[in-house]
């Protein structure tokens, strides 16, 4: 459950066009042009609508799938999911679990340890480098 409540024009006051469309009304970026796809520098991934620590560059791979993609989130209290059946797909979203902000998808097709592949809008992230 989000511990962050604000109104929707304290969101829209805070968060750019982009990261408004996408953290709070389920936007999606498109494949290949979010800032973070390529980017593999050490460091802290949080979340650009309330700063909560969601990856870490350790969990970061090049998964080719167009968003950045991340094998596990940095604790296991730090996103939220839940069932997707928009457009008529079944996924699962991923939220983050201090603002319930949207992030992107989790699916079950990533590398080892996990199996997982968490599908996150780079405009949903700011990465604090170490």
């Amino acid at each position: 459950m989000a511990n962050v409540s604000k109104t929707e024009s304290e969101w829209r006051a805070q968060l750019d066009p982009e990261q408004y469309r996408i953290l709070r009304d389920k936007g999606t970026e498109a494949p290949f042009s979010g800032e973070y796809d390529h980017v593999f520098e050490p460091g802290t991934y949080r979340c650009a609508g309330c700063g909560a620590e969601l990856f870490s560059s350790d969990a970061k791979y090049d998964s080719g799938c167009g968003w950045p993609a991340f094998y596990a989130p940095a604790s296991d209290e730090a996103v939220d999911e839940e069932v997707d059946t928009s457009y008529g797909m079944v996924r699962t979203e991923v939220m983050c679990a201090e603002c319930g902000g949207h992030l992107g998808h989790v699916f079950p097709d990533g590398p080892h340890p996990t199996g997982l592949r968490y599908c996150i809008n780079s405009a949903a992230l700011n990465l604090e480098e170490e």
